[in-house]
C-alpha cells in the first residue's frame, strides 16, 4: 500500500473533507491511497468505456431501434437488480439483526454501521423503486413519441453513416477535456498545498508514558513534529526497540494546511477557467458537428455530400466562430460559478439553522439550475443556427429561440424525447462499467487490497458518464441539427420545384411532408 502522507494527500483532505470527524485526515489519505493503488485499473476501465461507447455508436448505425429499446430495458433491469439485492439485504438484517456499534466519529466505522442497518437498505429499496416507477410511467406516457424519436434517430444514423469520420471525432474533444480535468486537479492540489502546515498535540492528557522537558504540552496545543520529538520522550515499555524514545500514546498530528487568503481567489480563477474551458471544448465539438450535419441536410442530392464535410466544418469553426463559442461558453461558465457559490454558501449556512435563509438559497439554487439548463439548450441550438447561417452568437440565439417557440410542441415531442433516450443509454453504460469495476475489485485474483471498493467504482461511473456524454454528442447533435434544419426547411420551403424540401423521404413520411414533384432521382 502506498503512503499518502504527502502534501498532495493532505491537500486532498484540505480541499474535499469537511465536517467534525476526528479522522478526516485519515479518510482523505485512504481515498488518495485507493486512487493511487487502483489508477491502472481505473485507466483501463475508462479506456474500455471509450471502446464500449464506440461499439455502441457503431451498432446504432444499423440497429438504432433495438439498441435504444435495449438501453431502456437494460436500465430497468439494473434498477430491478438493485431493488432485489436491497430487498435481500433488508430481509436478512430483519431476520438476523446485527447490533450496531455505538455512535462514533470514525468515518469508516460509521459507514460500516450504516451498511449493517436494515433501515439503510429499506431506504435504498424505496428510492430505487420510486425511480423505476417514474421511468416506467414516463416510457408508457411517451411510448408513441418514443417510436417517432427512434425513427428520427435512424435518420441521424444515416447522416452519421454518410460521414463516418464523425463517429471518431469525439475522441479529439474527449482527450482535450481529460487534459483540462487533469490540469485543473493538479493546479487545485498545488494551490491547496500552499501555506503553513498546522500540527496539534493529541493524546497528551490521557497518557503518563510521554514526558516533556523544557516545554509543557496539552491536547490541542500547536506544535511541530521536530520540536515535539525533541522535547517529549517515551518513558514506558518497549525500551529495546528502535526509536523507543519517541512517544507512542501522544503525538504531534497534522491537522490541515492553513492557506493564505489570496489562495482562495486563485482557486476561484482555477474553477472559472476549468468550467469555461470544459464548456468551450464541448461547444467547439457541437459547432463542428452541427456544421457537418447541416451540410449533409442542405445538400439536395445526398450522393454529392462533400467527402471532407467534417474537415470543412472544423476549418470554418476555427476560422470564423471561436469568438462565438468563447462568448457562449463564458455565459454557461458564469452561471455554473454562481451555482457553485450558492452551494458553498448553503453549506456554510447549515450550521446556523436559519430556515428563512435556507429557503431563499434553495429557491435561488433551483432558479439558476433551470437557467443553466435553458441556456445550454439555447446555446446548442444557437450553434446550429450559427453553423447554418454564419451569424454571430446573439443573432443566432435569437433566431433559434424564435424558431423553437414557433414549434414548441414538436420540440417537446421529438427533440427532448431523444435526449431522454440517449440519457438512458449513457446511464446503462455508466452503471454497467461501475458494476463491473466493483465486482472485479471484490474478486480474489484481482490482488488489489484497498480500503473502499466504492472509491474507484464511483470514479469509473463518473468518468464513463463523462466519456459517454462526449461520444453521444454525435447522435445528439445529429438529431438536434436535423430537427432544427427540418423546422427551417418546413418554414422556408413548400415542396414546389422552386422551393423543394431538402429532408429525406423517410423524414418527410415521419413528419407528414412531401414534395409536389417526383424527386426519386434526387434521392
Amino acid at each position: 500500500m502506498h503512503k499518502a502522507d504527502t502534501l498532495i494527500g493532505r491537500a486532498f483532505t484540505n480541499m474535499f473533507v469537511w465536517g467534525n470527524f476526528t479522522d478526516s485526515v485519515q479518510l482523505g489519505q485512504m481515498v488518495v491511497e485507493d486512487i493511487i493503488d487502483t489508477w491502472p485499473v481505473i485507466l483501463a476501465a475508462l479506456v474500455g468505456s471509450m471502446i464500449v461507447c464506440l461499439i455502441f455508436i457503431a451498432i446504432m448505425r444499423w440497429l438504432a431501434a433495438p439498441v435504444i429499446w435495449f438501453s431502456i430495458f437494460g436500465v430497468m433491469a439494473l434498477l430491478g437488480t438493485g431493488i432485489y439485492f436491497s430487498y435481500l439485504k433488508f430481509d436478512y438484517l430483519k431476520e438476523n439483526p446485527v447490533e450496531r456499534p455505538p455512535p462514533t466519529t470514525n468515518v469508516s466505522a460509521l459507514f460500516e454501521s450504516y451498511l449493517l442497518s436494515k433501515e439503510t437498505w429499506l431506504y435504498l429499496l424505496i428510492g430505487l423503486s420510486i425511480l423505476l416507477v417514474i421511468i416506467v410511467l414516463t416510457i408508457i406516457i411517451l411510448r408513441k413519441r418514443i417510436v417517432i424519436a427512434v425513427a428520427l434517430v435512424k435518420e441521424g444514423s444515416k447522416a452519421v453513416s454518410s460521414i463516418t469520420s464523425t463517429v471518431f471525432f469525439p475522441i479529439f474533444p474527449w482527450l482535450l477535456q481529460v487534459c483540462v480535468i487533469g490540469f485543473a486537479i493538479i493546479v487545485g492540489c498545488h494551490l491547496a498545498s500552499i501555506g503553513t502546515e498546522v500540527y496539534k498535540v493529541t493524546g497528551m492528557n490521557t497518557t503518563t508514558s510521554c514526558v516533556c522537558t523544557g516545554r509543557t504540552y496539552n491536547d490541542g496545543d500547536m506544535c511541530t513534529p521536530e520540536e515535539f520529538n525533541q522535547h517529549c520522550k517515551n518513558t514506558g515499555a518497549f525500551t529495546n526497540r528502535a526509536r523507543s524514545d519517541l512517544c507512542i500514546d501522544a503525538a504531534c498530528h497534522f491537522i490541515q494546511i492553513q492557506n493564505p487568503s489570496i489562495v482562495t481567489y486563485f482557486h476561484g480563477v482555477n474553477i472559472l477557467g476549468f468550467f469555461w474551458t470544459i464548456f468551450f471544448i464541448s461547444a467547439f465539438g457541437e459547432m463542428v458537428l452541427a456544421a457537418t450535419f447541416a451540410t449533409w441536410y442542405w445538400t439536395f442530392k445526398k450522393s454529392e455530400v462533400p467527402f471532407f464535410a467534417l474537415t470543412s466544418g472544423l476549418a470554418r469553426t476555427i476560422r470564423y466562430h471561436l469568438g462565438t463559442l468563447a462568448f457562449g461558453s463564458l455565459i454557461i461558465a458564469i452561471c455554473r460559478i454562481i451555482r457553485v457559490v450558492l452551494e458553498y454558501v448553503d453549506q456554510k449556512c447549515k450550521k446556523y439553522n436559519n430556515e428563512v435563509t435556507r429557503a431563499i438559497l434553495c429557491i435561488f439554487k433551483c432558479l439558476f439550475w433551470m437557467l443553466e439548463k435553458f441556456l445550454r439548450f439555447l446555446n446548442k441550438n444557437a450553434y446550429i443556427m450559427c453553423a447554418i447561417h454564419g451569424k454571430n452568437f446573439c443573432a443566432s440565439a435569437g433566431d433559434a429561440f424564435n424558431l423553437l417557440m414557433r414549434n414548441f410542441l414538436r420540440v417537446v415531442a421529438l427533440d427532448q424525447v431523444t435526449d431522454f433516450l440517449f440519457f438512458l443509454s449513457k446511464l446503462l453504460i455508466s452503471l454497467g462499467m461501475g458494476t463491473l469495476m466493483y465486482f472485479y475489485l471484490t474478486l480474489e485474483y484481482s490482488q488489489i487490497d484497498i480500503h473502499y471498493n466504492l472509491v474507484p467504482s464511483i470514479i469509473v461511473v463518473i468518468g464513463t458518464y463523462l466519456i459517454a456524454c462526449v461520444f453521444f454528442s454525435v447522435y445528439s447533435m445529429a438529431v438536434g441539427t436535423l430537427f432544427l434544419c427540418f423546422l427551417e426547411d418546413s418554414e422556408r420551403n413548400d415542396g414546389t420545384p422552386a422551393k423543394p424540401y431538402y429532408m429525406s423521404k423517410q423524414l418527410k413520411k415521419i413528419l407528414g411532408k412531401h414534395n409536389k414533384f417526383n424527386d426519386s432521382e434526387a434521392r
